[in-house]
Parts: structure tokens; sequence; C-alpha cells
């Protein structure tokens, strides 16, 4: 059975002209009443409450690309340039946790977020957007990191189907969305496969959420829009229009979670495309009549 259509409540709205080289990660925090979201490549965490307006940010030395909140402790996990870590946005401290693949020099990570079970799923990927270096790890409470899959010049992702027995995956390269059975007891995968295969001319998968009724949403690079998509058919059910091209990620958010944030990216554009798009590297939010799923915190 194909998923009702959602509806959107108007059009999406810049509320950060950031200017991201490279926006992503974008993540709602229960606790805060804010929405986090990196500049990878700029190298800076940002943090924006929709109830005061107030926009924080905190540099880094290196590529931060990825965030989870924590559980039963304050601060985050992030994905650096080579690992995992734990940040705390309150005091500034820095702990650095595991590094999974020190022989894949030319390789950084990526995408990632937590399951229902606080594991964190994170994707690697080849600097240069090329050579399929890149892997999918699975980082556990007690530290243990396993790789999951691999063979991904740029991997993005990954988010679940409602009963956790389906983990999705973006191939942004090949432009695909893959699909896996998953274990939602021991974080094992199985049977993987093509969900969707993006056709010429719609940009390629990035980021993505799952909303309530098991609906993904998925942006779109190069393709100006994030569109909604039924779990099982994978047949387009809505679409975002943005006015900037290079759309990144997508989380839901806001007191009913039913605002969808998506940010975006100015790297790789021209300067004419600079000029012409002005809201490059924003983030965005535009409001959909039904909601999104809570973001699921890291269990250590």
């Amino acid at each position: 059975m194909t998923c009702a259509a959602p509806r959107t409540i108007g059009s999406a709205s810049c509320v950060w002209p950031a200017q991201a080289t490279l926006g992503e990660g974008t993540l709602w925090s229960q606790r805060r009443q804010a929405l986090y979201w990196v500049d990878i490549l700029g190298r800076r965490l940002h943090r924006y409450t929709p109830a005061t307006l107030a926009r924080e940010s905190w540099p880094f030395d290196e590529e931060i690309s990825a965030l989870a909140e924590r559980a039963e402790q304050p601060g985050l996990l992030v994905t650096l340039r080579r690992g995992f870590a734990f940040f705390d946005p309150d005091t500034g401290a820095l702990q650095r946790l595991h590094e999974p693949e020190p022989e894949r020099r030319d390789n950084r990570f990526n995408d990632g977020k937590c399951d229902a079970q606080g594991r964190f799923w994170a994707g690697s990927m080849d600097a240069a957007c090329r050579a399929p270096t890149g892997a999918l790890y699975r980082y556990d409470a007690d530290g243990r990191c396993t790789r999951i899959d691999d063979g991904f010049a740029v991997s993005n992702g990954p988010t679940w189907s409602l009963d956790g027995r389906t983990l999705y995956f973006n191939d942004t390269v090949q432009a695909r969305t893959l699909a896996f059975d998953a274990d939602p007891a021991d974080g094992t995968l199985r049977n993987r496969r093509t969900w969707r295969q993006f056709a010429r001319g719609e940009g390629y998968p990035d980021g993505m959420t799952t909303d309530a009724a098991g609906r993904l949403w998925i942006a779109h690079w190069g393709g100006a829009c994030v569109t909604c998509h039924d779990p099982d058919s994978a047949a387009e059910l809505a679409r975002v229009e943005l006015p900037t091209r290079h759309i990144t990620d997508c989380a839901f958010g806001g007191p009913t979670l039913q605002t969808l944030f998506i940010s975006s990216a100015t790297t790789d554009l021209t300067p004419a495309q600079r000029a012409a798009e002005p809201l490059a590297g924003a983030l965005f939010a535009v409001q959909i009549d039904s909601p999104g799923c809570a973001a699921a915190c890291f269990a250590g």
C-alpha cells in the first residue's frame, strides 16, 4: 500500500544565510529545542534555536560531519575527519574515541546517525569523491566499531523504516538509494539491494530522514530539492523546491516535529552560479502537515 502524500504549508524559507561551504549533519535536539548542523569543509558546528532565533557556532581544527546527542551524558557523539569523538558544546571538551580506517589516508567521514537502539552508524568517503574507498560503520555504546559494508565513493544517510527492520543508505555517486534487511537486536544487515535509482537530471541522493508515517525524505545534491518517498515502492509523493542546487541534508524539528530543516552547500558552484544563488549554503525550514520522528540518542 502506498503512503498518503504529505502536504507542505507554504514554501521553504531561509532561517540562517550561513553560506556554508558544505552544510550537513542536521539534527534536532529535543533537549535543547534547537537544530544542530555542521559545515563540514568550513570545520564548524552550528546550533540554531528557533524560539529565540539564536545562532551559535563552534570552530574545529578538522572536518566535523555528523552528530548525535548522548542519551545519559551531556554533549554529542560526532564524526571528525578520521573517526569518532565526544564533544560537549557547553564546555568545549573534545574526547577522541576511535579511528577505524587508518590505512585509508585519503578518506574522511561524512554522514551518520543513531538507530533506535542507540548505535551510531556513519559512512566514510573518498575526500575527492572519486575512489570507492568509503565504508559504512556501526559504532556501539561499548566502543566496538564494526565495518558493515564497503566500496562507496561518497556515502550518505542512513535512515530506517519505522520498525527498524530496513536500513536505507545512499550511494551518492552511483545516484542510488540502497536498502538492507536489518536486525534491530544485533545490528546486522543482509540482502543489500537498490531501493531507488535516480535518473539523470534528478541530482544525487544525499542526506535523508524518516517521518512518523514511515516516508523517506531525501535531499538532492545538484537537484535543488528534497523529495518524499513511499518506503515500500520508493514512489515520489511530494517535493520541496529550494532556491539553490546543492541540497545536502534534512531533519524534522520544532515543538511538534513538523518543521523540516534543510541544509545546503556552496562548494562546486561556479562564480556565475554563486551570483545566481545567493542563498547557497543556507539553512532552510518548511512546515509539513505531519510530523517527523525524534532523533535517537547515542547510548554511550
